[in-house]
């Protein structure tokens, strides 16, 4: 990796194996009654001085569309200094004058300064039994004041570590601190090439839990999202309740765009390499805060303001409320979340991707096809993984041996049959063209080695994150959807033990900050070795520099800037592009590596597009 050419010490994860022990001290607890009349009310409250409730977290706690929910656990943020989770319940009562129904939460602030929600699931277990109590009993409110009095924040105790998990968003990092010209950076801890050891665990309230879920749900379409986080995009999830599951999907989606530090030290100085910020649940009422945020971001600052502030940063969220959707100065991308009657459909239901409103974002093919090797490596780390842990007294089942006996590495299914080409790009004529003429002058061998390569990079992704033997799985059932199989492996685990390891979890998010990695690093190369101006004057073909379908008004030119004549562009060719995991025949990922190369490196991109030449004339 670029790391170790750069001399960088090697890095490796520790985490702890025992489970937690503790929680977070809380910065206040609340109880929000809605009252048919009055609205949302509190009407009990605790509070370290200088937090202030009244007016805030009433809204934040009890998003829009709860009351067609019986339950639900939502996140968000409050002030920009403390995390709230707050449990939600909705139960069904005599009293006319509530409309024969009772809604009410219990909720906690805690400090951001534990992480980016500030480890508050690890108070989710009681607040969901709390407020069962209290919707029986509302004027048991002892419960909470025991409840405070057991897990304020007392003074001495700010940024204690807890026991337990370490947070997957930086995880433990043995190495030296290192910095760049007298000048060094927060960065999130998290390295793609560190191996995961055995016997990592979360507590069962993790967002980490929900992965395998946010690689069901939203297929290929993960990298198109992935892409625009690495971005810094402001993008906005609009979804129905509950809301539990979308949050931890932001939780996770920040947490897979870290950048880690193995590629810190390509990055420029004055480059921002700051995490995208998870909002978690918003609302009508946050809509100033959108615009002031997005002034700030308007404004320009130097490196060391972004560190100390984030405002005006990239940002991810999710809402219930649609004149949020609707407004779309307030966001980049837009991810509609189809309602959960969906799911009931013949064909599954995908998400509606737009960036920016009313231009729908799809996969490429390259997507479509790592994201199938992604999901039948996951499965074979799974499947190793119980392996390794099954004992004479506890041997794999029956079904596990059915399931994972194959000697080939094959796709789980046909991704066709979940009706994914609504998501994907569509093969262009350039790449049928380009593969129907590599096909009769190399008799296929030509494409069966770029194919062996590209399947190579893909697998090395997930490299070394397995305690036991690699075992090839065989297809599953034709009754078994692609869609489910990763869900089904987690929740397998998770039945068996709350306390189980997250080896599979944890996987997931190595790989991405690995893809990361290989991305950032093949662009850092090229910036370096290409210090000096680059001039074209060589190229006889002014067409080789641009895919064939664009022309001087295509968004690979934005603000009209005109490429061919800036001196200080980084050229990237094809083969970079096939290094850094992207697809070299989609316009997306050309004005992705665009955007990548002036936001981390400060410059410019020329794009030269893959084809064909016979006698110096370009075919296809």
């Amino acid at each position: 990796m670029a790391s170790s050419r750069r001399g960088q010490p090697s890095l490796s994860i520790r985490m702890p194996s025992n489970p937690p022990s503790d929680r977070p001290p809380i910065a206040a607890l609340f109880l929000i009654h809605f009252d048919v009349k009055a609205g949302y009310t509190i009407v009990w409250k605790q509070s370290a001085p200088g937090v202030e409730l009244e007016g805030l977290v009433e809204y934040k706690s009890l998003p829009s569309g709860l009351h067609t929910v019986s339950n639900d656990l939502i996140y968000f943020v409050h002030d920009g200094g403390h995390a709230g989770l707050s449990a939600f319940i909705n139960v069904p009562c005599d009293e006319e004058e509530a409309r024969h129904a009772r809604m009410i939460a219990v909720g906690v602030l805690v400090p951001l300064s534990y992480g980016r929600l500030g480890r508050a699931w690890r108070h989710a277990e009681t607040l969901k039994s709390m407020v069962a109590t209290l919707a029986e009993d509302r004027k048991n409110t002892g419960i909470l004041e025991d409840y405070w009095n057991a897990n304020k924040e007392k003074p001495g105790q700010v940024n204690r570590r807890l026991s337990g998990e370490t947070p997957v968003s930086s995880p433990l990092v043995q190495s030296q601190p290192f910095g760049r010209k007298g000048h060094t950076r927060n960065r999130s801890a998290s390295d793609g090439t560190s191996v995961v050891a055995a016997g990592h665990r979360l507590s069962p309230y993790h967002p980490a839990w929900s992965l395998t879920s946010l690689l069901d749900k939203f297929g290929p379409l993960i990298f198109p999202i992935h892409r625009a986080a690495l971005l810094r995009k402001r993008i906005l999830i609009s979804c129905h309740a509950p809301v539990h599951e979308i949050c931890d999907f932001v939780y996770n989606i920040s947490v897979l765009s870290n950048i880690p530090l193995s590629v810190a030290d390509i990055l420029p100085t004055s480059s921002s390499t700051q995490r995208l910020r998870p909002l978690f649940s918003i609302g009508v009422h946050d809509i100033q805060f959108l615009m002031d945020d997005f002034e700030a971001s308007k404004r320009e600052r130097s490196s060391e303001d972004a560190v100390d502030d984030e405002a005006g940063s990239g940002w991810i969220a999710c809402t219930t409320d649609s004149i949020l959707a609707m407004k779309d100065t307030l966001w980049d991308m837009l991810i509609t979340i189809p309602p959960d009657y969906s799911s009931k459909a013949s064909e599954k239901v995908w998400p509606l991707v737009e960036c920016p409103r009313g231009q729908p974002v799809k996969a490429t093919q390259r997507d479509l096809r790592r994201f199938t090797t992604l999901k039948n490596g996951l499965e074979r780390l799974s499947f190793a993984a119980s392996i390794s842990g099954s004992t004479p007294n506890n041997p794999p089942s029956d079904t596990q041996h059915a399931r994972f006996s194959g000697q080939h590495t094959v796709a789980l299914r046909d991704p066709h049959d979940d009706g994914v080409d609504k998501v994907v790009e569509p093969l262009t004529w350039t790449a049928l063209a380009y593969n129907g003429y590599m096909w009769w002058a190399s008799a296929g061998e030509q494409l069966r080695s770029e194919q062996q390569e590209e399947a190579s990079r893909d697998t090395a992704l997930l490299a070394d994150l397995s305690r036991g033997p690699m075992s090839m799985p065989r297809p599953s059932s034709s009754s078994e959807p692609l869609s489910e199989s990763l869900s089904s492996l987690s929740a397998a685990r998770r039945s068996n033990d709350d306390n189980s390891e997250a080896n599979l979890e944890l996987a997931i998010i190595a790989y991405f900050h690995r893809l990361t990695t290989q991305t950032l690093s093949v662009l850092g190369d090229l910036a370096d070795s290409q210090d000096g101006p680059y001039t074209d004057g060589d190229d006889e073909d002014e067409e080789m520099s641009r895919p064939s379908s664009t022309s001087e008004s295509s968004p690979l030119h934005p603000n009209g800037v005109d490429l061919d004549h800036d001196e200080d562009a980084i050229r990237v060719d094809s083969h970079a592009i096939e290094n850094m995991g992207l697809d070299v025949w989609s316009d997306s990922d050309a004005l992705f590596v665009r955007e990548l190369s002036n936001l981390y490196f400060g410059r410019s991109a020329r794009i030269e597009g893959k084809g064909v030449e016979v006698c110096g004339v370009r075919v296809c």
